[in-house]
C-alpha cells in the first residue's frame, strides 16, 4: 500500500494545526506547484511565520524534512501530469458552465475514492473486517449525508447475513447504542469528526463495552480519537460542495472494503447469503412470475 499524497496528509490535519502550522500548509495546497521550487524561508515568509514552522509542520505529518516535503509533492505533481487527466485545483465557480462542473465533480469524487484507498489503514481495516465478522450485533450511525454510507453498509451486511443496524435518528443510535454488549461494534460515520451527534453515539456505545470503529477524514478528531480503530477518508471541501459529494464517495468506498473484508472472512457462508437473497428478491422483479413473465406479459 502506497503512502498518502502529502496534499491528502496537509488537508486531513490542517483543522488541527496551531495557526502558524497551519497557514504553511495553506500555502503549499493553494499554490503547489510554486511550494515545490520555493526555499524554507520563502515558504516561511510566503506564511507569514517562521523556518522553524515549516520544519515543525513536516515532522507533524511523517514527513523527515523540508527537502523530503518538496520532493514528495513534486512526485506528486508529476504523476498527476504523467496521468493525463485534466487537473482542477479550484472550486466550482458561479460562472461555470454546466460541463465543467460536471467534470469537476467527477474529479474530485474519482480523486477522494483513489486516494482513501491509498491513505486507509490496512491494519486498522483487517481489525475492522474481524470485528464485524466475529460481532453478534453491528450498529451505524451517520448524520446528514453520512447516513448514507452507514444504510449502504448496513443493507450489504445484512445480504451476507449479518445482524447489523442502521439508525436513521440520534435517539434510535442512542438506544441501541446504550444496549451494545461487549463484542458489538459500533460504527461512528463523520467526515468531520466533529458532529455531536456521532461523537454521543460512539461514546455511549464504548460506555456499553462495545468496538468502536470510525469511518471520518480527520485523523486526529474527537470522532477518531474516541474510537478504537480509524478507517481515514481522504476528500476535498469547497464551496459548492463536491467537497460534502466526494465525501461521501470516499466513505461508500470505505464501506465496500469493509463489506468485502467481512464477505471474504466466510465466502462459502456469504455466497449462500448473497444466492438466497438474491433468489428473495427476484420474486418482487414483476411478482412470482419472475421478471421474464412479467416483461412477456
Amino acid at each position: 500500500m502506497a503512502t498518502a499524497p502529502v496534499t491528502s496528509l496537509l488537508r486531513t490535519s490542517l483543522p488541527t494545526l496551531q495557526p502558524s502550522l497551519a497557514r504553511v500548509a495553506t500555502v503549499v495546497l493553494q499554490d503547489t506547484a510554486n511550494a515545490v521550487g520555493m526555499s524554507v524561508t520563502e515558504l516561511a515568509e510566503r506564511a507569514e511565520t517562521s523556518e522553524a514552522s515549516v520544519i515543525r509542520l513536516c515532522k507533524r505529518i511523517g514527513v523527515k524534512g523540508y527537502a523530503h516535503l518538496r520532493l514528495a509533492l513534486a512526485e506528486e505533481l508529476g504523476e498527476q501530469n504523467s496521468s493525463g487527466e485534466t487537473q482542477f485545483t479550484g472550486e466550482i465557480q458561479p460562472d461555470d458552465t454546466l460541463e465543467l462542473a460536471v467534470r469537476k465533480i467527477a474529479y474530485y469524487s474519482a480523486k477522494a475514492v483513489r486516494e482513501t484507498a491509498r491513505f486507509v489503514s490496512m491494519e486498522a481495516l483487517r481489525g475492522a473486517v474481524q470485528a464485524v465478522s466475529h460481532a453478534p450485533r453491528t450498529h451505524l450511525f451517520g448524520a446528514g449525508a453520512s447516513r448514507l454510507a452507514a444504510d449502504d453498509l448496513q443493507q450489504k451486511l445484512v445480504r451476507v447475513g449479518r445482524v447489523a443496524f442502521s439508525w436513521p435518528d440520534v435517539h434510535g443510535a442512542m438506544t441501541g447504542a446504550a444496549l451494545i454488549r461487549p463484542g458489538d461494534v459500533a460504527i461512528g460515520i463523520s467526515h468531520s469528526g466533529r458532529t455531536q451527534d456521532t461523537l454521543d453515539f460512539l461514546g455511549l456505545a464504548s460506555s456499553a463495552g462495545g468496538i468502536t470503529v470510525a469511518i471520518t477524514s480527520f485523523g486526529e478528531s474527537p470522532l477518531a480519537q474516541m474510537a478504537h480503530l480509524v478507517l481515514c477518508t481522504v476528500s476535498q471541501e469547497t464551496a459548492f460542495r463536491p467537497g460534502a459529494m466526494s465525501s461521501r464517495m470516499a466513505q461508500l468506498a470505505v464501506a465496500d472494503f469493509l463489506f468485502t473484508g467481512v464477505a471474504r472472512s466466510n465466502l462459502q457462508a456469504s455466497e449462500v447469503a448473497l444466492s438466497t437473497t438474491a433468489a428473495a428478491l427476484r420474486t418482487r422483479q414483476g411478482g412470482s412470475r419472475g421478471i421474464k413473465g412479467w416483461v412477456e406479459s
